[in-house]
């Protein structure tokens, strides 16, 4: 028996090298070694582009202009130090480029805060940097936030401290404090000339549109109310202005489970007495609630005195036109699509856009790159095909589009074409690294089954290349949750980085299932927001756990050996599944997931209501034992699987106390557990070895838990 047993496992041991050897045909820092773009961004006039490339970790702003628009790298930074690139824009004149250096503006709270994942005693700055399109130093001009660029290419307006400040975009002059005002102002619009200036100024419970002049004349308060007001734009003559006006706080204690309508209007007004009129009000229903999708309302007062917005109205996330003096909103792209990452062209005449939709069956898990004139529904898909293309913009000249671009091999890069259509040109392929192994990975398929309630779930679907056998199978699921995992590279960085570690498994031998459930994008209304998710029922989970039971009846994975991971809100799916499904789930990885939502920000229906008040919150008791229920702690008692819990200490998403109390209740249980704490990184891994450190840590735990040799 001993002999056997020796025999057994000795050759197990060469069983599982074999296995290994023969999948692994690349690293993990090989296909990591991409550069990622991001802040696309055009002049003004002319055909001049901007954008900011990280390559690494070593983030820097690159420049390009028509006709040939080769790509030119503008600033030097050499160090993977987690500093982003943010708020890239260039002077209307085409002779600056101006951005924000530090932060992390993907967060829920602190995003502009510094951060500091090298440790240094010196701690970074969050800053605003100009430098000349044409090349030279990078000046900081202050810290601060947020900037925007007068339309006379003199001054910057930016945010610090929850007021407006100004510099000269030269870095000539010494920066001040623009006006002050009681609240916390920000979103700052310059009027067309350059004169005055539009802002939010935020007072807890209401906020009004205010307009600044000079510093001899008071503010002028548009139509100040109890409500909250957003998103002022100026009409392109600068004498009226266009925002958005939502309830303020307050009111009677309402039902905490209780699904409601979000009521939200457009007003106009004249900037120089302030007298408004509601123009629009959107329909009393769930679906024509606030958008909650990429740039929210997406407010433009475009050209021929019409002001475009979206709205979920009908169940998708569409734009519309009305004109300035009202009457019924214009449909501009109908169909069953979503419109995201939305610009007006400089002339103000099309609205530029990424959409799932084209001619392919498929493009409802792809991004392509589309356009729409603002007076008619003439919408035009202008990259049809089996790529992926998104933020499109267009140049001053109105000559050219610029997006970026990415097939299910090849990581994102800029690319141009024509206004008037064409053949996109790619920029910037000599700076993917000969090592990325873009000809080795695999084309995800689509795949589309039902959950238990007969709800339609999407997932992508990485398979190895050759070997025979059953394989070991792993749930992918994406965080957000307003996010949706595509049929290639992501035009998240963190999501891209997620694509590239699901593309690693499968070269490693392992069948990877990303699974868009409910709570997502792309899939309309009822899928974006269904009944019971989230806090308040975890409907969504069943989505996860469809997916697991779809692969397991597949004949080339091994439902004995199905694991799960995901970060952020995947992290929390990753700890429901593995608390209450461990027979299904055998092993996982929990990489700042949430918990318990009764003690995240903001869950279960806002902050815990005082004691101290005498009217109380209806349904409080049994929504209070919902959210708890709808947490992974509620099922620790049956959590048996191994679990890697992974968190950065400076999580500015989801705090890292909900790793730590899950770890204290886990080893209570005696669950086996790994853990990796990494200091002074945030939920996006801004530094680009921390983000390596998480995913070599995420396969290796897969390889320990599921590459086992079938006795």
């Amino acid at each position: 028996m001993k002999k056997c047993t020796f025999f057994c496992l000795v050759t197990g041991f060469f069983l599982l090298k074999t296995v290994l050897i023969s999948a692994q045909s690349f690293t993990l820092e090989a296909i990591k070694s991409y550069p990622f773009p991001s802040g696309l961004t055009s002049s003004a006039q002319g055909s001049r582009i901007a954008w900011a490339f990280d390559e690494q970790g070593k983030r820097n702003v690159y420049v390009a202009e028509g006709p040939d628009f080769t790509p030119r790298k503008l600033t030097n930074y050499n160090d993977d130090d987690g500093q982003e690139i943010t708020s890239l824009s260039i002077s209307d004149d085409g002779k600056w480029v101006v951005y924000v250096r530090g932060g992390d503006h993907g967060s829920n709270w602190d995003d502009e805060l510094p951060v500091n994942t090298t440790a240094s005693p010196v701690a970074p700055k969050v800053q605003i940097w100009t430098i000349p399109f044409a090349g030279g130093e990078p000046k900081a001009i202050a810290e601060g936030d947020e900037p925007m660029l007068s339309p006379k290419s003199d001054k910057i307006a930016f945010v610090k401290g929850g007021q407006i400040w100004v510099a000269p975009i030269d870095g000539a002059g010494t920066a001040k404090v623009m006006f002050s005002a009681k609240g916390t102002n920000g979103s700052a619009e310059w009027s067309p000339d350059g004169s005055k200036l539009a802002f939010v100024c935020d007072r807890r419970d209401h906020a009004f549109i205010g307009v600044f002049t000079d510093e001899k004349t008071p503010i002028t308060w548009i139509a100040p109310s109890f409500s909250r007001d957003d998103s002022p734009r100026w009409s392109p003559d600068g004498k009226r202005l266009v925002f958005v006006r939502t309830s303020g706080t307050g009111g009677a204690p309402d039902s905490i489970m209780a699904r409601r309508h979000r009521p939200w209007s457009i007003w106009t007004a004249d900037a120089t007495t302030g007298l408004a009129s509601q123009l629009w009000q959107a329909p009393k229903t769930l679906a024509g609630s606030v958008p909650t999708t990429h740039g929210g309302y997406n407010l433009h007062w475009a050209a021929g005195d019409r002001i475009v917005f979206l709205s979920y109205q009908d169940g998708w996330p569409h734009l519309y036109s009305v004109p300035s003096t009202g009457g019924t909103p214009l449909l501009l792209t109908p169909g069953t699509f979503m419109a995201e990452h939305i610009t007006l062209s400089h002339d103000g005449k099309w609205l530029l856009f990424s959409a799932n939709t084209g001619p392919d069956k498929l493009d409802i898990d792809r991004r392509h790159a589309v356009r729409v004139p603002v007076d008619k529904a003439a919408m035009d898909v202008l990259t049809p095909g089996s790529g992926l293309e998104w933020m499109p913009v267009v140049t001053g000249d109105g000559s050219t589009v610029a997006m970026f671009s990415a097939t299910a091999q090849r990581p994102p890069l800029p690319a141009v074409m024509a206004f008037t259509k064409g053949t996109p040109k790619l920029l910037g392929q000599h700076l993917i690294p000969g090592t990325f192994p873009q000809n080795q990975l695999v084309t995800p398929k689509q795949v589309v089954y039902k959950a238990p309630d007969g709800m339609t779930v999407h997932g992508q679907l990485f398979e190895p290349a050759g070997g025979s056998g059953k394989k070991p199978a792993i749930i992918y699921v994406h965080g957000g949750p307003p996010r949706q995992m595509l049929l290639g590279w992501n035009y998240s960085d963190y999501y891209a980085n997620s694509y590239a570690i699901n593309q690693y498994l499968a070269s490693q031998g392992f069948v990877v299932l990303s699974v868009n459930y409910r709570l997502g994008i792309g899939y309309g209304y009822e899928f974006h927001q269904p009944a019971n998710g989230g806090a308040l029922g975890a409907s969504e989970y069943q989505d996860v756990k469809a997916g697991a039971q779809w692969l397991a009846e597949q004949p080339q994975v091994d439902a004995a050996r199905i694991g799960i991971y995901g970060g952020s809100y995947g992290g929390y799916l990753t700890a429901l599944a593995l608390a209450r499904d461990s027979k299904l789930f055998v092993a996982g990885v929990d990489i700042h997931g949430v918990h318990d939502w009764s003690s995240q920000r903001g869950a279960g229906g806002g902050e815990a209501p005082s004691a101290m008040r005498f009217e109380k919150i209806p349904d409080l008791e049994p929504a209070s034992k919902l959210v708890y229920q709808s947490s992974p702690i509620s099922s620790v008692s049956t959590w048996t699987s191994p679990v890697l819990i992974i968190h950065g200490d400076d999580d500015r998403n989801v705090r890292v106390s909900q790793s730590t109390d899950l770890v204290r209740r886990l080893e209570k249980q005696g669950v086996s557990m790994e853990t990796l704490i990494i200091p002074d990184d945030t939920h996006h891994w801004m530094k680009h070895t921390n983000a390596l450190k998480i995913g070599n840590a995420t396969a290796d735990y897969f390889k320990r838990k599921l590459m086992k040799a079938r006795q």
